[in-house]
């Protein structure tokens, strides 16, 4: 238990996992939470974005809408929760709560690997806590040697495959994003067209965050086979493949730098922004 003063502070950017877990929970709002062992029902998605009384925006990561009346807050942490981090998220139930009217439980998802991970602190008479998921504690290992074991997937199958390089595990983390690319291009007839290539999008920006440049060049051959690769493809004919796939590359270590990696999902699917953040970035 911690004692501190909370003192304003913005959430760091550029981490990469956020974007790719805030995705997860668009993607795959219901199976998400069954995954993660929730078992409440949601119904809905809640606002994200408030208006404090001083007109100071405060960002959350993503809200759910609960069969039982509360909103489960969820915030995506890559690194280890600071005490600053729970004050933060401490004001942002309070101003939810009052705003809406509604019930508000914070969960903390962590992909770091600390021992102790802070989830409460206390200020005057008063105890804040947070209900933490550890993604380390999970074996992506044997998650997915679950998954090419089943005869039929289910969407909740293909979250395991999206967050694997974030879980625990005695292989590589390239390993297991080759092994998610592998899942997906097997199961591919189960989803869109736009949906596998977001996805593969996630597992190819993931190993341009965490992958030396070895482990990474064995990844980008692999993505030359899947749909991605079909879609960088066709953007890239004119150019050639080799020169433009190095730029989509200098774009994603430019966005990331940026805080804006949710952009790298968006533009892997939409020309049009590919081709306008090339230009912006001067790339």
């Amino acid at each position: 238990m911690e004692r501190n003063d909370c003192k304003l502070a913005a959430k760091p950017s550029g981490q990469l996992e956020d974007a790719i877990l805030k995705t997860g929970a668009q993607f795959f709002g219901e199976e998400l939470l069954q995954w993660l062992g929730i078992r409440e029902r949601a119904i809905g998605i809640a606002p994200t974005e408030l208006i404090h009384l001083e007109t100071r925006k405060m960002y959350q990561d993503f809200n759910f809408v609960m069969e039982n009346g509360w909103w489960y807050h969820f915030e995506f942490e890559s690194d280890r929760i600071t005490k600053e981090d729970l004050c933060r998220f401490r004001e942002y139930e309070a101003a939810t709560s009052r705003t809406y009217g509604v019930q508000v439980l914070t969960i903390v998802i962590c992909t770091a690997r600390v021992h102790k991970v802070l989830s409460q602190i206390t200020m005057g008479i008063n105890t804040y806590k947070v209900k933490v998921i550890r993604l380390k504690k999970k074996d992506g290992d044997k998650r997915l040697q679950k998954i090419h074991k089943k005869k039929h997937l289910n969407r909740e199958d293909f979250i395991t495959v999206l967050l694997s390089p974030l879980m625990g595990g005695k292989s590589s983390v390239r390993d297991r994003i080759l092994n998610g690319l592998q899942i997906l291009k097997k199961e591919e007839h189960l989803l869109t067209k736009e949906e596998v290539g977001k996805m593969e999008a996630m597992l190819y920006a993931l190993a341009n965050k965490l992958l030396n440049l070895e482990d990474l060049d064995r990844v980008k051959e692999a993505v030359k086979m899947t749909r991605l690769g079909e879609m960088l493809r066709a953007d890239f004919m004119e150019e050639g493949m080799k020169e433009q796939a190095e730029r989509y590359n200098r774009l994603i270590l430019q966005l990331d730098k940026d805080g804006k990696t949710s952009l790298i999902v968006k533009a892997a699917a939409d020309p049009e922004l590919l081709e306008q953040l090339f230009r912006e970035y001067n790339i």
